[in-house]
């Protein structure tokens, strides 16, 4: 075939095969009538003569066969369509330089500049950065929250069971009971018996209740007010005062906030509240005559006569110490005082200030039934269960499903292979998501071991970082807990 420039090469039977046309041949008028706007096709569009452009082979092989169907009709309407006026618009295709476009690649999308992938890039590192950042605040936020229950619930949990295992080791007498009523206790006449105060500290002394705090209120005495007493064991008796029934005064200590708080609620007492100690065989009933807020410095408060140090003491007082104000730094005192009613014998019963009547006419002694929160197990073991079954789940969920989210990300492809690390970069970005993929087992198993790991981490926490947070930072260490107002 020559080579001059009005000839054009193309094979028609082959879809795929572009070659260059040339417009200036008049036997390659492709013109057709049926259309108006040639670029509606979207297979070419007009620009100015000569202009060169790529072009699907496709488009230009149905524009071929358009043609031998013009060619292949009869002459007289040739010769009529020569011969009409110029009122259709005949196409003329410009010259078409059809550049060989790379098989499995897109020719209507060119393909990303350098500088906008590098701007991609730049915006996916500071999405991370900043995804990472509140993560970890969210994750801050959320560690300190549960700083805040361990102080004042957890706290008092393990008082509770302290305290419960405490009264398991002593064989007591029980108040009086018949057919699951109990009765009340007759008063007794003249001096009340004084027990001596034992040499041990954290030694138990008795139980004492406080009606106004609610039905179930009581919490063990023991003797020191140290803190190590004071946050194991509830409510301590101040070494050196007056025992329970002694004349003078019987100073006690307790916690407003976390360890039970045996005391948290002692702004709400009242002129004539009743403050009752039980020992081993005896009740000592007290009732409440006032309050003060004082300086951690004013210890007199704990004189045999508050108050009145060096005075002799003539009658039976009783004393509540704790601080205030509550959850914050305690900068002050919350005394009250109250002077001794009367006392009774355990065997007898229980004092009429504890007996609750029930529905059915019997006298209960709700005090008696022990905190739910001693129900709780210790941490040691729920941390043993929790490691069990993240053990459990994580062994099964590897032998039965292995690591699909791991394998998913691992799968690559010369197509895909720029998606899959932008998808692995924007996962790794994630704390969570991280550990969420790295577990076996399908996404609801993941789930499930990725929250006993969350629990496990928060468990170990309760047991020895938050303890060790309270000790060893000065601020909490402060604001933890009660301080005596002797100092100690």
């Amino acid at each position: 075939m020559s080579s001059d420039d009005n000839t054009r090469y193309f094979d028609t039977e082959d879809p795929n095969d572009k070659d260059v046309y040339d417009a200036g041949d008049p036997d390659n008028d492709l013109s057709d009538p049926s259309q108006d706007d040639p670029s509606q096709d979207g297979s070419y569009d007009h620009k100015q003569e000569g202009a060169t452009e790529v072009i699907d082979t496709k488009s230009l092989t149905h524009l071929l066969n358009d043609d031998k169907q013009r060619s292949s009709s009869s002459p007289s309407d040739s010769s009529a369509t020569a011969n009409e006026p110029d009122n259709m618009a005949t196409r003329v295709l410009p010259t078409i330089d059809l550049q060989e476009v790379p098989e499995g690649s897109n020719s209507q999308k060119p393909p990303k500049s350098q500088k906008s992938g590098k701007d991609s890039r730049s915006r996916s590192i500071v999405a991370s950065v900043i995804g990472i950042s509140g993560e970890i605040l969210l994750t801050a936020a959320v560690f300190l929250g549960f700083y805040i229950l361990w102080q004042l619930w957890w706290t008092g949990v393990v008082a509770s069971h302290d305290q419960q295992a405490q009264v398991n080791q002593v064989q007591w007498v029980q108040p009086k009971e018949v057919n699951g009523s109990y009765k009340i206790a007759k008063p007794q006449d003249g001096p009340p018996p004084v027990v001596a105060a034992p040499d041990k500290i954290g030694a138990l002394i008795g139980q004492v209740y406080i009606p106004r705090f609610g039905a179930t209120w009581h919490h063990n005495l023991v003797q020191g007010a140290s803190l190590k007493e004071l946050d194991r064991f509830g409510l301590c008796h101040y070494v050196g005062t007056q025992m329970p029934g002694a004349v003078g005064n019987f100073a006690v200590a307790g916690h407003r906030s976390g360890y039970g708080q045996p005391l948290g609620n002692i702004n709400e007492m009242q002129k004539g509240d009743k403050i009752i100690v039980r020992t081993e065989n005896y009740w000592y009933v007290y009732e409440d005559t006032s309050y003060e807020i004082v300086l951690p410095s004013q210890i007199s408060v704990i004189a045999p006569v508050p108050n009145h140090p060096g005075e002799t003491p003539t009658e039976r007082l009783i004393t509540l110490t704790t601080c205030t104000p509550r959850y914050v730094n305690a900068t002050h005192r919350w005394i009250v005082y109250g002077k001794f009613l009367y006392w009774a014998k355990v065997s007898d019963g229980i004092p009429e200030a504890l007996a609750t009547p029930s529905k059915n006419g019997k006298i209960l002694f709700t005090q008696a039934t022990p905190s739910w929160t001693t129900k709780i197990p210790p941490l040691s073991t729920i941390l043993l269960w929790l490691i069990i079954a993240y053990v459990i789940f994580f062994i099964s969920s590897a032998v039965a499903w292995r690591w699909p989210g791991l394998k998913k990300n691992g799968t690559s492809s010369k197509k895909s292979g720029s998606r899959k690390r932008k998808d692995n970069s924007a996962r790794v970005s994630s704390m969570y998501g991280f550990l969420y993929r790295i577990q076996p087992g399908i996404a609801v198993v993941r789930w499930i071991e990725l929250i006993l790991l969350i629990c496990i981490f928060i468990v170990c926490s309760f047991q020895w970082i938050y303890p060790a947070m309270a000790s060893n930072i000065p601020y909490l260490r402060v604001t933890s807990s009660y301080v005596g107002v002797n100092g100690v």
